[in-house]
């Protein structure tokens, strides 16, 4: 692996807004609780505007600050890049570092584009050749109760998988006032509800089945069309991204999915959720109440039947053991610190740390092949290798 000084390995992070506050955390916290073989060191924060981005590092603990991604990604004192950034720069800035010899975790969606994810993913595949490692955040992987039911799975308490439904439903752009964002420009964010939270739960469903989607059938839905410029001058801004997307979804394996995300559903704040149906049982589960997993063994007899919960709270769980006493609950930040633990442990290691960008462009196919499906009348869209 390449590391820095004394089993230390030196972290540069572009981008300290929401992702940047939680994947400083993150940084922060994974040796503090994990027994890790190196200790992250928050080397340099990078942004564009200098006096926010000292800002965010006196706030989050970096130790210097570059306005100039560039820099970044060269200095001597960084072995891992950390991709915060809005969708549109993913690409330029994972290549340049993966090039550079850089460790590599990045935000998702991978890319804005199919292509781009291509790209990137033939970076991450020559950088492999030399022992550079490169990761996808999908954090919802490693929510405890998410890695549980993949167990359970993989186990074979489900049997044969044949139904899956995701949902992913927020509600902060009801208003059809609020301001313009770059997460409302398709040249900024790639798409709109549909790579912002759609991608999440692809990639989650196709990690628990452990499967991959074929082909989708697909709608999209943009709500507001015109939304009021920041800064309160009344102008009004075109909305190039979807609002909603819905979608039906076929796996390898013959499990029939559905999907649905938007940021139109009213009282939802982060509503992610799955459940699955198989032959010999099924699990639900939903973020809101994220160390919960409820499980229906089918073996059971007809009047003891139903779905039982667990509190996926034990040191036996998933990450779990590393934190507190049973019962007491995990929240979202965790997954972050998990993610990052993972990837550590796979730079170590000399292993492949997954969701890999390969999976992260197998996401992005899906997320393609919705939209080219949308675009021609919910059309059935095959899903390429």
């Amino acid at each position: 692996m390449t590391e820095g000084s004394g089993g230390r390995i030196g972290v540069g992070m572009v981008g300290h807004a929401f992702m940047g506050a939680v994947h400083s955390h993150a940084w922060r916290s994974a040796h503090r609780f994990f027994d890790l073989p190196v200790t992250p060191e928050l080397a340099v924060l990078g942004g564009r505007d200098l006096a926010r981005t000292k800002a965010a590092a006196a706030k989050f603990g970096w130790t210097s600050v570059q306005t100039d991604w560039r820099e970044l990604v060269n200095s001597p004192g960084v072995q891992i890049v950390d991709v915060c950034t809005p969708g549109d720069s993913h690409a330029e800035i994972a290549i340049a570092a993966l090039e550079a010899g850089k460790h590599v975790l990045c935000e998702k969606p991978l890319a804005n584009t199919v292509d781009e994810a291509e790209a990137m993913t033939a970076a991450a595949e020559a950088a492999k050749e030399r022992g550079v490692r490169s990761m996808v955040a999908f954090n919802y992987r490693r929510v405890p109760a998410i890695a549980y039911a993949r167990k359970l799975i993989e186990a074979g308490r489900l049997g044969e998988i044949r139904h899956v439904r995701a949902l992913y439903l927020q509600d902060w752009l009801t208003d059809a006032d609020a301001p313009m964002t770059w997460r409302l420009r398709k040249d900024k964010a790639g798409s709109g509800s549909l790579g912002d939270l759609g991608a999440h739960i692809v990639d989650a469903t196709q990690y628990l089945v452990g499967d991959l989607l074929t082909g989708v059938s697909a709608l999209t839905k943009t709500f507001v069309g015109k939304r009021p410029v920041e800064g309160g001058s009344g102008d009004l801004d075109d909305v190039t991204v979807d609002d909603a997307a819905v979608f039906f979804g076929r796996f390898a394996n013959g499990a029939i999915a559905t999907y649905e995300a938007t940021r139109f559903a009213l009282g939802r704040k982060n509503g992610m959720s799955v459940e699955i149906n198989g032959s010999l049982g099924s699990l639900r589960f939903g973020f809101e109440d994220m160390n919960e997993l409820w499980f229906f063994d089918g073996a059971q007899p007809a009047d003891e039947a139903g779905f039982r919960r667990i509190l996926v709270t034990e040191p036996t769980h998933p990450y779990v053991g590393a934190w507190w006493p049973p019962g007491h609950l995990l929240g979202y930040e965790h997954t972050f610190t998990h993610e990052v633990v993972d990837f550590l442990r796979a730079i170590h290691d000399g292993v492949n740390p997954a969701p890999s960008f390969a999976d992260g462009l197998q996401v992005q196919r899906v997320l393609g092949a919705v939209e080219r499906s949308a675009e021609n009348g919910s059309q059935w869209t095959e899903i390429s290798a």
